[in-house]
């Protein structure tokens, strides 16, 4: 008679591969914890530079308007705009330029406009996609074609960019999804009353400047690529969109999962139809016109501050190599700097083998 077994266990369900991503796992907030986590990073550099103008002259920040995290936002949103415009000069493909724009964005969740300008950042983050997305260009062929700009404005930052971004260098974008969702629309039916479904060329064509503009919207932290591509194909062709809807949940059977991403979609159509296009350029110029007058001295070249700061900086790195030296110097003074012989056999080293020994014996 044959033994009664366990059932198998059920087979865990497969992850999908987005929420393994570090951009699902460390890049993806609500709106608040955006709102949050930017005005915290506002007060933190409004604090400090207050007390850098009171430490070089007391009184002097009484009268210093600052900037608030919107008008940061504002600032950061119109050097994104000018990405694309610099991958056309360049031509570098859609990827570079999508994935620039994330680096800029993200940039600004750790650091603030009043430490550094927009201007070199965006410069910096677009050279750094170049490398990372694997279409490269030459440090000198590329500030050359770029007015006023020199090398050390781009390289001088290469390493802060890196590390604000957690040298987490792969971005999902709404693009590549885009392209997915097109070519699965083809395969549904269209109603005997409804005109046919657009070719995959032709719905790509119309989707793909809806994706751009959700680049300069908040959505890349807030929602997935598929939902932002998904909600681009619903601003062209809405019908198309809600039956491929449909037919995906039906097949799940979850009606609750349907009406939550028609919601979905709904607040990201929304968010890319409000706020998808640049800022106005007055309101710009007069927030980069108060910048210049509350950016924080210490990154001003030149400035008391600078010049404090910088001192500062080689007093320190002094003590840390005179510490050095002295540890080397201590060292020579005990004994052999590289640590005792390996065939010293009275500190307990390992004696080293003579194999010489049995070579000419007879």
């Amino acid at each position: 008679m044959a033994l009664p077994t366990d059932p198998p266990p059920d087979k865990p369900a497969r992850q999908p591969l987005y929420e393994a991503s570090t951009q699902f796992k460390n890049w993806r907030f609500s709106p608040d914890q955006l709102a949050q986590t930017r005005g915290a990073l506002n007060k933190a550099a409004v604090g400090a530079i207050q007390m850098t103008f009171e430490t070089d002259e007391p009184g002097s920040s009484a009268n210093v308007s600052f900037l608030g995290w919107e008008e940061e936002v504002t600032l950061v949103k119109l050097y994104i705009s000018k990405i694309p415009q610099l991958c056309g000069h360049f031509r570098f493909p859609e990827e570079v330029e999508a994935t620039a724009i994330s680096y800029l964005k993200r940039f600004y969740l750790k650091n603030t406009v009043m430490d550094w300008h927009p201007k070199n950042v965006m410069l910096t983050a677009l050279f750094l996609a170049t490398k990372t997305t694997n279409h490269p260009i030459s440090l000198e062929a590329y500030t050359t074609n770029i007015p006023r700009t020199a090398p050390s404005d781009v390289l001088d930052l290469e390493f802060l960019v890196s590390q604000s971004l957690n040298f987490e260098f792969t971005v999902w974008h709404a693009h590549r999804a885009l392209w997915g969702i097109v070519l699965d629309v083809q395969s549904l039916q269209p109603p005997t009353d409804s005109a046919p479904i657009p070719s995959y060329p032709e719905l790509y064509e119309q989707a793909i400047p809806h994706i751009h503009a959700s680049r300069l919207t908040d959505a890349e932290f807030i929602y997935t690529p598929s939902q932002i591509a998904l909600a681009a194909v619903a601003l062209v062709e809405p019908d198309l969109a809600s039956r491929w809807m449909e037919a995906k949940h039906v097949a799940l059977n979850s009606k609750t999962a349907l009406l939550s991403l028609q919601s979905t979609v709904e607040a990201i159509k929304a968010m890319i139809t409000s706020s998808g296009s640049p800022p106005d350029v007055e309101a710009v110029r007069e927030v980069d016109r108060r910048l210049r007058i509350c950016k924080n001295p210490e990154k001003v070249v030149g400035s008391k501050a600078y010049l404090l700061k910088k001192a500062e900086e080689e007093r320190k790195a002094d003590e840390k190599r005179n510490k050095k030296a002295a540890e080397v110097q201590k060292a020579i003074s005990d004994g052999d700097p590289f640590g005792e012989s390996l065939g010293d056999a009275s500190s307990g080293g390992l004696g080293l083998v003579d194999y010489d020994d049995d070579d000419d014996d007879d």
